[in-house]
């Protein structure tokens, strides 16, 4: 499956911004169900600096500053991307869970190394008692990894409720799990939580997600939205993804932005500016199938 994506944020300051630098994970990640046929960023005002590198993790990432004076700044990022389906696995196959655990900490195999990294606390994910009493149910004894994970993953959908006002980025994991309502985000850094704290390894995945208006209704531009997942590693698979917030394994209709310990890693852009007072962020996302020919305009904050 081919996408264009569109991404556009809006920094909208009631003060001039005399000089901002920025760091934007805002290109897809190249991987081997994904390619990335045609990227580019545009940022207005134009940047005086500019650099495109791969940070620590093979995402790839763009650094810009701006060095002229400016009340709004606009980023906007456009890509073709090609999907493939992801074949999903039969999950009773998977090895238990404990072995996995046991397994990550004496393993000295590159890839369990690669792995071991996302075992560990990060700075917006804490392992704690109460996270690993909330995933104990999803892992008894001997269970298979992938069926335990599986059933974590139903339990937040059904447990946790979609609500973009509940929750901030300072909002712990903690409170997530005594509020029961969050976003993608949250969700993800929930179940990453989870995990960490039964001994196993899994990292915060950032991407797009194509969205389906409801039955009877146009799709607008603008109304498709950045999403947040994850994987967990999984002997003789290797890294597998699993949406909480939408209890599915993702496929052909989740594209890669990149991956990092948690949201601080690959949030899509970042930065200091000097000056500039309150501002506003508008963010409209758009992600069309390469068929697609006609859409009605439209936006989303």
């Amino acid at each position: 499956m081919n996408y264009r994506i569109t991404h556009i944020t809006t920094y909208d300051y009631n003060a001039p911004v005399t000089s901002c630098h920025n760091l934007a994970h805002l290109t897809p990640r190249e991987g081997p169900r994904q390619r990335c046929i045609e990227t580019n960023l545009q940022v207005t005002p134009l940047p005086a600096v500019e650099d495109a590198h791969v940070d620590y993790f093979g995402n790839p990432v763009i650094f810009f500053a701006v060095q002229e004076p400016h009340l709004k700044l606009v980023v906007r990022a456009e890509h073709t991307t090609e999907v493939e389906p992801y074949w999903t696995p039969n999950a009773s196959l998977t090895p238990a869970w404990e072995d996995v655990r046991d397994h990550l900490t004496v393993d000295r195999d590159p890839e369990f190394l690669d792995a071991y990294q996302y075992v560990f606390d990060s700075p917006y994910i804490r392992v704690s008692a109460d996270l690993a009493t909330y995933a104990a149910p999803s892992f008894p004894a001997r269970r298979p990894i992938l069926e335990a994970v599986l059933d974590l993953t139903a339990r937040i959908n059904a447990d946790f409720h979609y609500d973009p006002k509940a929750t901030t980025l300072s909002t712990t994991l903690g409170e997530v799990l005594q509020g029961r309502r969050g976003v993608c985000q949250d969700f993800a850094h929930l179940q990453i939580g989870c995990l960490r704290s039964m001994g196993l390894a899994a990292r915060y995945v950032s991407g797009y997600l194509l969205t389906h208006p409801a039955e009877g209704r146009e799709r607008l531009i603008g109304a498709d939205a950045s999403h947040a997942w994850l994987s967990v590693w999984c002997p003789g698979l290797g890294w597998v993804d699993v949406d909480p917030t939408n209890n599915v394994i993702p496929s052909d209709e989740h594209i890669l932005l990149g991956w990092g310990r948690d949201y601080d890693d690959v949030s899509p852009i970042k930065g200091v500016i000097l000056g500039g007072g309150e501002h506003r962020i508008h963010v409209s996302v758009d992600v069309v199938r390469s068929e697609e020919e006609q859409v009605i305009p439209g936006s989303q904050a």
